[in-house]
């Protein structure tokens, strides 16, 4: 079982840190570094979840654009596409096979926004080494830096955040296609219900990986601590 210690917060510093090897006149070229190093973080957490959810999207186009290939061509007919009787098996197969592909990206965006927060959240322990005595020579200007301090922040699980949101709307329209396309092979009646009862299952899988690795997972197997330096995070 792991051992819990304290948690570190701005609090529970010193009002003062001279001890620390760093010089007042430094102390302005640190947070530019620190306001740099946030900003960075948080535009490679935009880049990456912009190129997963475009990547996903792609895979999610690419049965429509085999569809209309196939009827541009003559391959089948277009008129075969208004009833779901008459839709070639192949088909359904291409949209279960696109549909389970976009789980790649599904699961390597869940992956970018754990990266991306944590490395925020050790942003924000590095910021609690310098914070007080910043503010010790700011404060005549009356100024602070309007950054978080707390190892804790930000959440990896906020399912209502952005990425959060991202995350789910790619779960919901995973399950579809799977649905469809499994539905369509095994010949099943396209009811309405049963529809919405395997799209909600298959969704419900999606979310709970989402949930088991940014929420569950956070009680996950540390690494070599030689030195025994507390662990600040949840």
């Amino acid at each position: 079982m792991r051992k819990t210690v304290p948690r570190k917060t701005a609090e529970a510093l010193p009002e003062r840190l001279d001890g620390l090897p760093v010089e007042p006149r430094e102390f302005v070229q640190l947070v530019s570094v620190d306001f740099a190093g946030t900003y960075n973080v948080y535009l490679a957490a935009k880049d990456e979840r912009l190129k997963m959810t475009r990547l996903s999207m792609s895979l999610l186009a690419a049965p429509f654009a085999a569809t209309i290939a196939l009827a541009s061509t003559k391959v089948i007919d277009p008129a075969a596409l208004a009833s779901w009787d008459r839709v070639p098996w192949y088909l359904f197969a291409v949209v279960a096979a696109f549909g389970l592909l976009s789980v790649l990206p599904f699961l390597r965006l869940i992956e970018a926004v754990n990266a991306h927060m944590r490395t925020a959240r050790a942003l924000n322990n590095f910021r609690l080494l310098y914070v007080v005595q910043l503010k010790d020579h700011f404060s005549a200007l009356g100024w602070t830096p309007n950054l978080p301090v707390d190892p804790r922040y930000p959440e990896t699980y906020a399912p209502l955040a952005w990425p959060g949101i991202n995350v789910m709307m790619l779960a919901l329209v995973n399950g579809s296609y799977i649905a469809v396309g499994v539905l369509g092979l095994v010949g099943a009646d396209p009811d309405a219900a049963l529809l919405a009862v395997v799209i909600g299952l298959l969704a419900l899988v999606h979310y709970f990986a989402y949930y088991v690795r940014a929420n569950v997972s956070r009680q996950r197997r540390l690494p070599q601590n030689p030195f025994h330096f507390p662990n600040v995070e949840t």
